[in-house]
């Protein structure tokens, strides 16, 4: 079984205006910025930085005459853009950084670049530009993702998929323990069904276990991350938002191109849908082939996966977790689960538990 802690790295750097305690409060936010945002494609030759006159910091970019300031995000895309780096562009005076994002724009050759402004609102007097991509990105706005979740799964508080509670009890959703959070870059939510079970027989020494469904979604409607959708099965959530006995993991990733949104309303929204009412039976059936599947020379088994060293290391990390030798894929799965955990590197614990994945199928 794996630990997740992609949750708790989101809890532990939020701020308060970042954290929402239902999908209800998040959509409000984030419909609002959609309602008041204009995405266009403009020649890059349509696009100036000009310093503020009166301002020693202040940076304003001018879009086809239409003055906006930058978010910090949209200032890095925009000095990319133009070929410097945007760190030491903010070091700089605003004229100086001006001078250098219009050279490095007059310098490449004429071709057209996305812009996603939002329009006035009562905290800035003028409109704020979000992002500058590609003329082709595909937006999926933060807004319809999370329509789509309330559509499937409620407000996150009162259904059967809502915030999780804490070591497996309800407990009241507040802005320290929540699991839903947006800002003007991105969105993440991960909601669990832990009141419909799953019961797994002889899950760990001979003993059945319990298993919740959960999953995670991000996004960012202006590059900074994919459209990106996780489920799997767990034990429990911790005060601290670690997801412990994580298996069955399953991710589906959506990059921002021209396709994008039909991709999320053809593929994603369905499979949401799906997730959201569909019987469990499909996953108990695939644990217990699993564990009727049994292997006879183990190590052989695993060293076909993984190196002769690292096939033993599995084979320990599941003598020491089940008190037992593996012999079974289910085991074989645990073992390798069990491994990953101990690996310092969260890009190879990543690595072990799709491998993982992988062997569980061969159960199929």
């Amino acid at each position: 079984m794996a630990t997740i802690t992609k949750a708790s790295e989101q809890w532990a750097s939020r701020p308060a205006d970042e954290r929402f305690t239902s999908l209800d409060d998040m959509l409000a936010f984030k419909a609002r910025v959609r309602d008041m945002a204009l995405s266009m494609n403009k020649a890059n030759r349509q696009i100036e930085a000009v310093p503020v006159q009166g301002s020693e910091r202040a940076l304003a970019v001018v879009v086809d005459g239409m003055p906006t300031v930058t978010t910090n995000w949209a200032f890095g895309q925009l000095a990319q853009r133009a070929g410097a780096p945007g760190p030491y562009l903010r070091s700089l005076r605003p004229d100086l950084a001006a001078d250098c994002i219009n050279y490095g724009m007059a310098k490449r050759e004429v071709e057209d670049v996305g812009v996603y402004i939002h329009r006035h609102d009562e905290s800035s007097p003028v409109p704020i530009m979000a992002a500058v991509t590609g003329p082709q990105y595909g937006r999926i706005s933060d807004a319809s993702i999370i329509e789509a979740l309330i559509a499937r799964f409620g407000n996150g508080r009162d259904g059967d998929f809502t915030v999780p509670g804490e070591f497996g009890e309800k407990v009241a959703v507040t802005k320290a323990n929540t699991t839903l959070y947006a800002s003007d870059r991105d969105m993440f939510v991960f909601l669990a069904d832990e009141k419909n079970r799953i019961e797994v027989p002889d899950r760990r020494n001979g003993e059945p276990g319990m298993l919740a469904r959960g999953f995670f979604v991000q996004n960012s409607e202006v590059g900074s991350a994919a459209l990106s959708i996780t489920t799997f099965l767990f034990d429990y959530v911790c005060c601290n938002r670690i997801v412990w006995g994580a298996a069955d993991m399953k991710n589906v990733t959506i990059r921002h191109t021209s396709g994008a949104p039909i991709r999320f309303l053809e593929e994603v929204a369905p499979a949401l849908e799906l997730y959201a009412h569909s019987s469990a039976q499909g996953i108990v059936d695939g644990i217990a082939a699993a564990k009727a599947k049994r292997l006879e020379e183990v190590e052989d088994f695993l060293s076909e996966r993984f190196s002769r060293s690292q096939a033993k290391a599995i084979i320990l990390a599941h003598e020491v977790d089940e008190a037992r030798p593996i012999e079974t894929i289910w085991d074989a799965v645990v073992g390798i689960t069990a491994y990953a955990r101990e690996l310092p590197n969260q890009d190879n614990r990543v690595d072990f538990e799709r491998a993982a994945g992988k062997v569980m199928k061969l159960a199929a």
